[in-house]
């Protein structure tokens, strides 16, 4: 039976020598196992696949990655920033506020040279690719002074491991899901922390299908000797007059005109192949997946198994000090608050399932049960916890750390983008909106 995780165990286990908690759960699809789901592509839309040796097979089981440490890192920082935004919990938020600069309606893409293309409104540190250390950040501006050279910034330059107390008033999260400070003074010298949370989500035993392709236009349904054009400004046209030119010559929508570029007209049914070597339409195999031979059309599983970790040993290795001094009392209350918010992040993120992509919603077998680690040769403790939970186990270990001296900012802080940053911003969304409608960039 699961025991209730209270604050004094928690305590205990970040004080102690418990090396880490952990939740080892299994998935299902959401329509049920045998249902596909749709893994991540990677460069040449192709699945990272791998062979592994797992308990009780004798031979190496194929295995599928269908959520990265990277993309699970971000979306325990999404619940997070939920979380905040629902007034359920304060953290330190470093933001980006773009909202003075976005379109009004009233002026042309490009006649004002300060007003975006697109809203943006705020971006924030949990949202970041590089949280705290991120070059959005470094390229804004508090009062007008750059973000690492203002007095709040600045206090970044001296974070270490004998020193996290700045990122923990600042950015708590970058010592929890890992940070490298590679954009600040120091460059590639700049400190890094390695990740304390990890967690993963694998497919066992996968099978890979094919993809396939089909649509009946109920309106367009010959098509044959119809060549549609780029239209100058966006769109397409059956008027070559009134084509897109490149060297004199009409520009052909898309690779070559057809009204299947413009999502018009019947698509015939028929596997989807690329790539050399694609002739045939058997059955994808496993060593045909690797060679990248079919375009990936899902896998069938035997179960998702996500792994999540939260190393104690790794935050024992975070020091402190307040006003100069370190002391071991401050180290406890620190790092319990972290593991607090490590905890809680994972539970908001993934107790209700795991939503990756379309047609990749995973169903848990079970809550979400925690194990700690706590001495070897032991039975692991196992510890269930909600949401609702593991907020309030949060909110009593901030509370904690304000009586010990230990506080961070409730209130975000709020840059502006510089003018370059700006101007980059612009840039980059009118040349996606070049692209978009054929315009030469």
């Amino acid at each position: 039976m699961a025991e209730s995780l209270t604050l004094k165990t928690l305590n205990h286990s970040v004080a102690g020598q418990a090396a880490a908690f952990r939740c080892r759960r299994r998935l299902q699809p959401a329509g049920g196992e045998g249902d596909k789901v749709f893994p991540p592509t990677f460069a040449g839309a192709v699945y990272a696949i791998e062979q592994r040796r797992l308990p009780g097979s004798d031979t190496p089981v194929s295995c599928v990655l269908l959520d990265s440490v990277q993309s699970q890192a971000n979306r325990m920082e999404l619940a997070l920033q939920e979380a905040v935004n629902a007034g359920k919990i304060k953290l330190p938020i470093v933001e980006v506020d773009f909202s003075e600069y976005e379109p009004t309606g009233d002026v042309g893409a490009d006649e004002k040279a300060d007003r975006l293309i697109e809203a943006v409104g705020k971006i924030t540190s949990l949202q970041v690719p590089h949280r705290i250390a991120d070059a959005i950040l470094r390229d804004s501006e508090l009062d007008g002074v750059r973000f690492r050279q203002s007095e709040i910034g600045k206090a970044l330059n001296a974070i270490s491991l004998a020193n996290a107390t700045p990122l923990f008033e600042l950015c708590p999260t970058a010592l929890l899901f890992g940070m490298w400070d590679s954009t600040g003074p120091k460059g590639g010298l700049g400190p890094k922390f390695e990740r304390a949370v990890v967690s993963e989500i694998s497919g066992i035993g996968a099978e890979f299908g094919i993809k396939t392709q089909s649509r009946v236009d109920p309106l367009i349904t010959k098509t044959t000797g119809i060549p549609l054009y780029q239209k100058i400004g966006g769109g397409w046209t059956l008027n070559e007059k009134e084509a897109f030119r490149k060297g004199g010559k009409a520009v052909k929508l898309g690779k070559e005109g057809k009204t299947s570029e413009a999502n018009l007209g019947n698509v015939t049914p028929a596997f989807h192949k690329y790539g050399k070597g694609a002739e045939g339409i058997d059955p994808l195999t496993n060593e045909q997946a690797r060679e990248g031979r079919i375009a990936p059309g899902g896998v069938t599983i035997e179960y998702a198994e996500q792994v999540t970790t939260l190393s104690l040993i790794c935050l024992r290795r975070l020091h402190f000090p307040l006003n100069g001094k370190t002391g071991d009392a401050t180290d406890k209350v620190a790092r319990t608050v972290l593991a607090a918010l490590g905890l809680c992040s994972a539970t908001l993120a993934f107790e209700a399932g795991v939503g990756l992509r379309s047609r990749s919603l995973l169903w848990p077998d079970g809550s979400m049960i925690w194990e700690l680690l706590e001495r070897p040769g032991t039975p692991a403790r196992e510890f269930e916890l909600t949401g609702e939970q593991a907020i309030a186990l949060l909110n009593e270990t901030i509370a904690t750390g304000k009586k010990s001296g230990l506080t961070w900012r409730e209130d975000p802080v709020t840059l502006k983008p510089s003018a370059e940053l700006l101007k980059l911003v612009r840039l980059s969304q009118l040349q996606a909106t070049k692209e978009g409608t054929g315009e030469e960039a």
